[in-house]
């Protein structure tokens, strides 16, 4: 055990406000893991839910363990000595349950490497009654959970504040004692997924059939929170070690009523559900008290109907508002006036398709125009940097979209032109692009991603086209990375080897290589629409609505 890490945790824990300690004295322990590291973990306002949701309990003990920085996990392997919970500075395998939530499937790769540092076998066919349970969630896992189903011993399916309540009702039950008796019971109750139930045979890439046994239902229900306003989602712990630390976070709403056709967002936490105003003004009075500035948070913070007043609330209150981006056809100039107020120099937006063509197949909703006079609006009101969401590699997309993208960038760089010469000061457009990443449970989930070399030809193109125009700078998310999170997602459960094998190894690209079946198969391939997937056990989205949506997107 390391004294340099225990003084780390405690150094940490003395810089928090919010949390409050609790002693063991014979109550269920869970430990509560983030796949990545405390800065991240801690910025996710689900990971903090869930640990204060099970505190909350008085017969629950929740802590907190994260994957350890550069200079930790050096500390750890030279001494040996087990991963460590953030509280106590106990091992992580010393507590009954282990909970992983998991956000983002890149967080994958790194599930091994906590699991070798805690000293426990990543598989959970290799673990035994010593062993702590283990269980994940988060949206990564209801979206597909297979890539890590041989890790878990159970996997939660929707929202937690829905799942959790009947889940420790089942522990206090019975325990976990008997844990086939226990995963058998737990596999009754709706969102509850034991991947030891179900057996899956497979074609080459193909799942050629899926069956359960020992009573576990043949599809798992996602569950999901009925009334958000029973239980406001905002910043429980406040520590500076984040990228919010000026901040207090809350949820205004949950999903998205859009029904974008990439985007898993405005499906998987259908139906949409807003917070009442009165409940958001509790909270903020609440956070006020803590921070100076509220951040907003939702993937459609700006479609909430009451948005505006909440913002004049805020502001009228002496506080600021912070949102990370903004509808393009919900702008108004008050609310602009409320976010320039708040110190915003800069506002995100996100047309998402270069061209019209592109904005009708994802279902935008989006015309040029709107997108000038969103742009226009921001700079009458004096906000003149802009940043700007894109995605290439959408289905069916040629290089006269790429044109028609970059056409468009150079008139909104006309109008930031014009008006930073008339302010006599700078204006800047940021590009932020990305590949697109077919996910589960949409409408494009049967597309296949197009291939790296012809997304690295895009964005070069891109990049030539903007490199020659001044206050214009392109961001992207690199096509390799893009590809690995394209296998995370639409792969089986057969990649719980490749993670095995990318931490043995170092790094996934040489795992890629070696692993059988073809990777590439899994991200790039177009698959049938009445072709079994890995994820068509859980029942979640209107099937039927997914596939009219793709049919209609492509005119079939």
């Amino acid at each position: 055990m390391s004294w340099k890490i225990i003084e780390k945790h405690r150094q940490i824990l003395a810089g928090e406000e919010g949390a409050a300690p609790k002693r063991r004295g014979g109550k269920l322990t869970v430990c509560l893991v983030y796949p990545n590291r405390y800065a991240v973990a801690m910025s996710n306002l689900g990971f903090q839910t869930v640990h204060a949701l099970l505190n909350a309990e008085s017969d629950v003990l929740c802590e907190r363990a994260f994957l350890p920085d550069a200079d930790e996990l050096r500390e750890y392997r030279k001494t040996g000595g087990p991963l460590l919970t953030l509280e106590s500075q106990h091992p992580f395998s010393s507590f009954d349950l282990v909970a992983f939530s998991v956000s983002f499937e890149s967080d994958y790769l790194n599930i091994p490497t906590i699991f070798d540092l805690a000293g426990i076998p990543a598989r959970s066919a290799d673990r035994g009654g010593s062993h702590p349970l283990v269980m994940g969630g988060g949206a990564a896992l209801f979206l597909n959970p297979e890539p890590v189903a041989d890790f878990m011993d159970l996997v939660c399916i929707g929202e937690g504040e829905a799942i959790i309540p009947g889940l420790l009702g089942l522990l206090r039950g019975g325990g976990l004692h008997d844990r086939e008796s226990f995963l058998a019971e737990a596999a009754r109750l709706p969102g509850i997924y034991v991947p030891s139930l179900y057996g899956v045979e497979y074609d080459g890439v193909r799942i050629a059939g899926r069956a359960a046994r020992g009573g576990a239902p043949e599809r798992v229900r996602r569950l999901w929170m009925a009334s958000p306003d029973e239980r406001p989602t905002v910043s429980e712990i406040l520590t500076p070690g984040t990228e919010f630390s000026d901040m207090y976070l809350i949820e205004v709403s949950r999903g998205c009523p859009r029904g974008c056709r990439f985007c898993a967002a405005g499906f998987i936490y259908l139906p949409y559900r807003q917070r009442s105003l009165e409940v958001l003004k509790e909270e903020v009075a609440r956070g006020l008290s803590k921070r100076h500035k509220i951040g907003l948070v939702g993937a459609a913070v700006s479609d909430h109907r009451e948005i505006g007043e909440l913002c004049r609330f805020i502001r009228d209150a002496g506080g600021k508002v912070s949102v990370s981006s903004l509808r393009v056809d919900r702008l108004d100039g008050e609310m602009i006036e409320v976010l320039k107020a708040s110190g915003h120099k800069t506002v995100a937006l996100a047309p998402e398709g270069g061209s019209q063509r592109m904005r009708d197949l994802i279902n935008k909703n989006l015309s040029e125009e709107q997108i000038l006079a969103a742009c226009g609006l921001l700079i009458d009101h004096d906000i003149l940097n802009l940043k700007l969401y894109f995605i290439i590699g959408l289905p069916t997309e040629t290089m006269e979209d790429l044109e028609e993208m970059a056409v468009l960038v150079g008139k909104i760089r006309v109008r930031v032109i014009a008006a930073a010469k008339k302010n006599k000061r700078l204006g800047e457009i940021i590009l932020s692009v990305n590949p697109f990443v077919p996910k589960p449970f949409t409408p494009f989930q049967w597309c296949g991603m197009e291939e790296t070399a012809s997304l690295e030809k895009k964005l070069k193109y891109l990049q030539q086209a903007v490199g020659m125009l001044s206050n214009v700078r392109l961001q992207s998310e690199s096509p390799k990375d893009a590809w690995l999170q394209a296998l995370l997602s639409r792969g089986d459960r057969r990649l719980s080897s490749f993670l095995l094998q990318a931490a043995e190894l170092g790094g996934w690209k040489r795992a890629a290589r070696e692993f059988d079946p073809d990777p590439h198969q899994f991200v790039h391939r177009t698959i049938p629409l009445d072709e079994r997937l890995p994820w068509d056990f859980i029942e979640s989205v209107d099937e039927g609505r997914l596939v009219r949506e793709s049919r209609r997107a492509f005119g079939v």
